[in-house]
């Protein structure tokens, strides 16, 4: 039984694009939706009883396309929805930080493992508790890194970017005394950064880059559940709440391909209704 509907995909911007590459280069004859909550970004720094409110509203918007399954791709979300909110959806729905936390659990050798992340995700602790429930005796080491964002956001994502690479290696400073094997790009933004991430971390540190790590377990669910669509090439379209020109232009650079369609605009206050 085959199921055409598309997938939900939400992020506060330009971050969860890159799930949305992994999840097409994984599942090519899927059909998916992508929303940019772009006219309220920045979500790190915002208290959790605001971010769930968003979480609702943006999952709200999605489900008014018929979407089969719902993801979360931005970690600060992923870090704060409750298993009641998820459960009260009636919709299959996923997070990033599962994911990404059970890679790291699989791919460490010594059980140091690093998180980088927005203020909010580090301050749940979400990581942590996934990572412990896993392996007890992991020595995590978390860092919030807030200004990865708005860099990311406005494009200083070359690997040799002088601003970018400042605040990187203060940032990363904090795994100086404790290096850890493995690191978790605890924000879909951070990927777009990851050659300079990886570089000031030196070859013996693996990134887990959660988009990647989700579309796998997507993929995985939707076959199990028989939700996979049929092998016709799928279509992708494009929401934001803020200026589509600007997202048009950048999300471009970030897929590495123009946008199959133009982007369409959602305004904030239908959003909050």
């Amino acid at each position: 039984m085959m199921d055409s509907r598309p997938i939900g995909i939400f992020d506060s911007g330009l971050g969860g694009l890159t799930a949305l590459k992994e999840l097409r280069r994984l599942l090519p004859q899927e059909n998916l939706i992508y929303f940019g909550d772009t006219g309220r970004v920045p979500y790190g720094a915002r208290s959790p009883q605001t971010l769930r409110r968003f979480a609702m509203e943006n999952i709200r918007f999605l489900q008014n396309y018929d979407v089969k399954m719902i993801i979360a791709a931005c970690g600060t979300i992923s870090s704060i929805m409750t298993d009641e909110m998820a459960g009260g959806m009636g919709i299959p729905f996923t997070g990033v930080v599962k994911a990404a936390a059970l890679a790291a659990c699989r791919v460490t050798r010594s059980g140091c493992i690093g998180v980088i992340g927005t203020s909010a995700t580090i301050r749940s602790g979400a990581y942590l508790r996934i990572i412990h429930e896993t392996l007890p005796h992991a020595k995590v080491t978390a860092c919030a890194c807030p200004l990865f964002v708005p860099l990311v956001e406005n494009g200083y994502i070359e690997e040799n970017n002088p601003v970018t690479e400042l605040v990187a290696r203060d940032y990363l400073s904090v795994f100086s005394h404790q290096k850890p094997d493995t690191l978790i790009l605890g924000c879909t933004h951070y990927p777009l950064i990851a050659p300079l991430i990886g570089r000031i971390m030196g070859d013996g540190t693996t990134l887990i880059d959660p988009g990647r790590e989700t579309a796998r377990l997507v993929k995985k669910y939707l076959s199990s559940h028989g939700l996979e669509a049929d092998g016709k090439e799928g279509q992708t379209r494009y929401f934001v709440s803020a200026d589509t020109e600007d997202f048009d232009v950048i999300a471009a650079r970030f897929l590495g391909h123009p946008l199959e369609r133009p982007v369409e605009h959602v305004d904030v206050d239908d959003l909050c209704r």
